[in-house]
């Protein structure tokens, strides 16, 4: 058996020395690909065919601390709230119109110092700040929630729209994704920015808590990978401290047709959450052991490897009940690089082993792990859709499927069978002229804004690229 798992681990440190320095090759091309693209395009709603859309609202964030907007179906922003200004940290409409999300970022920490709800005036209806005392960038001490990233609100899951999946608006726990600064000598000798799962009561209590770092040993790292992890964990100067798995989201499983049938580990209070820098997804349960994980090596399971290797993805979730596809995981793969692992020629150091340049969104049934649905582009022209930070991905009531490509400020809507048959281009800018990024984005109906009257909808049609220009200059 030994001499088997040796021949074993030949082929794989073969195989990874050998796609290590195609992907090189192709990271090295990627500033000509970048380089090459378009500087001058359209923004706002770019292309829509009311007819074969889910139309209703759709909330999104800006960069640079610009606020959340909500736009209709035409890309016309309805409502501006510039109070809301922490990001990543996902902003979402409550039905009655009320907004929620980050307020007072923490910097240099991709922090929030509170998680509020505001009504449609903006008034403040609920807050949560009370969870460690920290220092603001002018030396000041204030208690902060360290919101990063999510939450999710009690009667929602996943935090976005489905038919039986009302989130509660004046009371019920709040599940907080947090972080916490500690030292753990078997995961590092550098000093941690972990992640920590609260629930917090309407009141503001804290009644239940959940750090990551307590549970290194389920995750399922091997001998090279936490060697790695202890070398190159990713330091930050800036915030004296190293965020070792990056967990972007955190969701409750809900009620699902695995757990009726006798499946405990999607009970629905269970919870799923994901680490982009270890390529890890993982459902805990209620006294905090993982029970189910995906990564972060998927050469470890016949099944996994047929998938491919998942990389730094965001916004995994059990798609909820009344909606198509109930059940399974959905999630958006970024690609990009992420993970630990054995050092190869282009991660020297064992940190970002594995590398992709492009996105992929994944439908997946969690019990075998087969591939139920797939959008991605294939062959040369792959890398046309990468995102390779932020993003997530939404199941509509209708089977489409809306998906934020972050990255490049891009929000689309597809069929089951990948038509496109609504796309917006964030118009808001960063102080970074080429940045226009979307963390998240979440559509909803139109009757949870009942301070709105339904807007006009009207078919957007791009021209043809080919005839498609701008005049010159008026002559002086």
């Amino acid at each position: 058996m030994d001499k088997l798992n040796n021949g074993v681990k030949t082929d794989h440190s073969r195989t990874a020395i050998v796609t290590s320095l195609l992907v090189l090759l192709a990271l090295l091309l990627l500033p000509t690909m970048f380089t090459a693209a378009p500087s001058v395009y359209p923004t706002g709603t770019t292309r829509y065919d009311p007819d074969k859309a889910w139309n209703g609202y759709t909330i999104h964030d800006t960069p640079d601390e610009q606020g959340a907007v909500l736009i209709d179906m035409n890309g016309q922003v309805v409502r501006h709230w510039t109070e809301l200004t922490a990001v990543p940290s996902p902003f979402r409409i409550l039905p009655g119109g009320y907004v929620m999300g980050g307020t007072i970022p923490r910097e240099p920490h991709q922090e929030a110092i509170a998680l509020v709800q505001l009504d449609w005036d903006g008034n403040v209806v609920w807050e949560f700040q009370d969870f460690e005392e920290v220092e603001t960038e002018d030396g000041a001490t204030v208690w902060a929630s360290r919101l990063h990233h999510d939450w999710q609100r009690e009667g929602n899951p996943i935090g976005y729209y489905a038919p039986d999946a009302n989130p509660r608006v004046n009371g019920g726990k709040t599940l907080v994704l947090s972080h916490t600064n500690l030292v753990q000598a078997d995961i590092t000798d550098k000093r941690l920015e972990d992640d920590v799962l609260l629930e917090v009561t309407w009141d503001g209590d804290v009644t239940w808590k959940w750090l990551a770092s307590e549970h290194v040993d389920e995750f399922g790292f091997s001998e090279a990978e936490r060697n790695a992890l202890y070398r190159s964990v990713q330091w930050n100067e800036e915030r004296e401290s190293a965020d070792w798995l990056h967990i972007n989201a955190a969701s409750y499983v809900g009620p699902n047709h695995w757990y009726d049938d006798g499946d405990d580990r999607f009970h629905p209070e269970n919870i799923i959450w994901s680490s982009r820098e270890a390529n890890i997804m993982a459902i805990i349960d209620r006294e905090g052991a993982v029970v189910w994980r995906m990564g972060p090596d998927y050469r470890t399971d016949p099944a996994l490897r047929e998938l491919g290797q998942i990389i730094g993805q965001h916004n995994p979730h059990i798609i909820p009940k009344g909606l198509p596809g109930a059940g399974n995981l959905l999630v958006f793969d970024n690609g990009g690089e992420a993970g630990y692992g054995t050092p190869t020629p282009s991660a020297p150091t064992g940190r970002a082993t594995v590398r992709r340049i492009n996105s992929r969104v994944l439908e997946i049934d969690p019990v075998t792990f087969e591939k139920v649905w797939e959008y991605t582009l294939t062959g040369t022209e792959r890398h046309r859709f990468f995102s390779h930070y932020v993003s997530n991905v939404q199941r509509l009531p209708n089977g489409n499927t809306m998906v934020t490509e972050g990255a490049d400020g891009r929000i689309f809507e597809l069929t089951a069978e990948s038509e496109i048959v609504w796309e917006y281009v964030n118009p808001f800018f960063g102080t970074d002229p080429d940045t226009h990024r979307i963390y998240r984005a979440h559509r909803i109906p139109y009757d949870w804004v009942p301070q709105l009257s339904r807007p006009v909808e009207r078919r957007v049609t791009p021209p043809n690229l080919s005839d498609f220009r701008l005049p010159p200059d008026p002559v002086d």
